[in-house]
């Protein structure tokens, strides 16, 4: 089986730490490719399309090489990417579909993106002391203590691979602007959230849950970034609901 993977707002595979290892480790014979989205990562100097769908045509260009049927685990903006390209997909091209922290405009705009984090996130992604900024995006995003050398790593990151503002605001209008179409693309898809999210509100998921029937979990104190605050518990939750 061949998943890709999907991360946030202004975020590339690097981010994800040690959680594709975790994962190799729990699923032996199974493939994890790390997908950056357009602007972010190896593709930091192409623009960035304006609606999920444009990017979600470009992540569906750049894994040509990679065999299908595919299944898809998305966090935040790369949740709706995933969302998105299983509602779009050809039969049989998506196998499983995994959401982390996501929304869309099913949830109410207030629950998308809380009202206290709008100025915050605005403020973090126009910072020019990169150090800091990208201390301060760890503190908004993880509920569980962050090294300082995961600090180091992420601002290394950011110096190799620099994500330009107009990346940041465009796919923050294209994550605003992203309302899936009404059928349910699968019979079951598993949806993880965070009750501590303080970006988005965990009902985002309830309402993918409450429309389609599919499998909700809600990790109980982990932030936003809950690859990084408890991969083993997105692990744990893979492998109850992957046999089914």
């Amino acid at each position: 089986m061949h998943w890709i993977l999907l991360r946030g707002l202004t975020r590339e595979q690097s981010h994800w730490g040690k959680f594709p290892r975790l994962l190799a480790d729990a699923f032996p014979g199974q493939h994890f490719h790390l997908v950056d989205l357009p602007g972010t990562g190896v593709h930091f100097n192409d623009p960035c399309p304006e609606s999920i769908a444009a990017i979600r045509e470009r992540v569906r260009l750049s894994v040509g090489h990679i065999p299908g049927p595919y299944s898809l685990l998305g966090l935040s903006i790369g949740g709706m990417v995933a969302l998105d390209w299983a509602q779009h997909a050809l039969p049989g091209e998506i196998q499983n579909l995994v959401l982390i922290n996501t929304s869309s405009a099913f949830s109410r705009p207030w629950h998308r993106m809380k009202p206290r984090a709008w100025p915050r996130i605005v403020r973090l992604l126009s910072r020019r002391e990169l150090f800091d900024r990208e201390a301060d995006i760890l503190r908004l995003s993880c509920n569980r203590p962050v090294s300082l050398q995961t600090v180091k790593h992420w601002y290394s990151i950011q110096r190799q691979r620099p994500v330009s503002f107009r990346t940041a605001w465009t796919q923050l209008k294209a994550a605003a602007t992203f309302r899936p179409v009404p059928d349910r693309p699968l019979p079951d898809a598993l949806l993880l959230a965070s009750e501590g999210d303080r970006i988005v509100h965990w009902q985002c998921s309830k309402a993918f849950e409450q429309r389609w029937q599919w499998t909700l979990k809600v990790h109980p104190s982990a932030g936003h970034d809950l690859p990084l605050d408890d991969p083993q518990w997105i692990i744990r939750q893979m492998k109850s609901w992957l046999p089914r």
